[in-house]
């Protein structure tokens, strides 16, 4: 059995700033953790919150570290892992299907190359499923890092999207 050492993320006095800053701009409200957790995780090119951080926030707030693993873990937007520079999200709702979601999914996946969660090679882009973001009136759609890119209804479409990060 081969195990996978990562190293351990270390909040820079630089990050530590970019945090304070937010959260000044939040007011040091803990109930708007999800808009901080979602300018704090654009701060880190992995697009995810890790442990160090979600510890940081939660003791400057101050709140239960719970809290934020539960937003974390529940808005498809966030994530306690490492991801891509840029995830690409498909939305997987019945309405979005209704709308041609599939196509739209199995487009992105043979543009990039992967299958959801996984990697493309130069650490760009990840495909995330997710059940929706509320773009119903421009599906199918995706959104990457916050953006939602609408009216995905042919290829040339999303790979003019996809060229834009690339």
């Amino acid at each position: 059995m081969v195990t996978e050492v990562t190293p351990e993320f270390v909040i820079t006095d630089e990050l530590a700033r970019e945090i304070d800053r937010v959260l000044d701009e939040h007011g040091h409200d803990a109930t708007q953790i999800v808009g901080v957790l979602l300018d704090v995780q654009a701060l880190i090119e992995q697009q995810y919150v890790p442990q160090p951080v979600a510890f940081y926030v939660a003791q400057k707030l101050p709140i239960k570290v719970s809290v934020i693993y539960d937003c974390l873990t529940f808005y498809s937007a966030l994530s306690p892992t490492p991801r891509a520079k840029y995830p690409v999200q498909v939305c997987r709702s019945i309405a979005c299907k209704v709308n041609g979601s599939d196509s739209l999914f199995e487009t992105v996946k043979e543009i990039l190359g992967v299958e959801p969660g996984q990697v493309t090679y130069d650490g760009r882009f990840t495909i995330e499923e997710v059940s929706c973001f509320g773009a119903c009136d421009v599906a199918p759609a995706i959104r990457i890092n916050g953006k939602v890119y609408g009216h995905l209804d042919t290829p040339d479409k999303i790979r003019a999207v996809l060229a834009e990060f690339m």
